[in-house]
């Protein structure tokens, strides 16, 4: 068993639901031992969409990166993901931030995600769930990434809102 760290983020629809949904699914591909809680935040990259909810899910699973993704971007499908602008509005987006220690670089799948670092939308959500899991290839935490990080955007805890279990 593997602890692999996915992020979790929608900004269309019932987004609240959208979390749950893929919360519960992704029960079904190993156990989740924490969820974060939930942050809204400013869209990156393209700016010109609705704001966002994030959460984090530690998943302890036997599946392989790649089959772990392929289940990720199915239940994606599921809850109605169209893949039409990169960066764009979506129903959910289910990305591999961490798997273990594991550093992959492949077509199609990047572990530990390359945008970490500079993304507050999955620090902050992170850093409530493994603060001090170091990444294996920036020898950093993620508590010591989102002290570092230097952002204009906006990303605001929502106590009012829970998709899972507590941290």
């Amino acid at each position: 068993m593997t602890e692999a760290l996915i992020g979790l983020g929608s900004n269309l629809g019932e987004r609240e639901q959208n979390l749950r949904s893929a919360v519960a699914s992704l029960g079904h591909l190993g156990r989740i031992l924490a969820v974060s809680p939930v942050f809204e935040t400013e869209p990156m990259y393209h700016e010109d969409q609705g704001l966002f909810l994030n959460c984090v899910v530690s998943l302890e699973t036997v599946l392989e990166p790649r089959a772990l993704l392929e289940k990720l971007q199915s239940i994606e499908s599921s809850l109605g993901r169209e893949r039409r602008v990169r960066y764009g509005p979506r129903t959910i987006d289910l990305d591999i931030l961490f798997y273990g220690a594991l550093v992959v670089s492949g077509p199609g799948l990047e572990i530990p995600h390359p945008r970490i670092a500079e993304r507050l939308f999955v620090l902050a959500p992170l850093n409530e769930v493994r603060p001090e899991l170091v990444h294996p290839v920036l020898g950093v935490s993620v508590s010591q990434m989102l002290s570092a990080l230097r952002t204009d955007k906006g990303v605001v805890r929502r106590p009012d809102l829970s998709v899972g279990l507590s941290p």
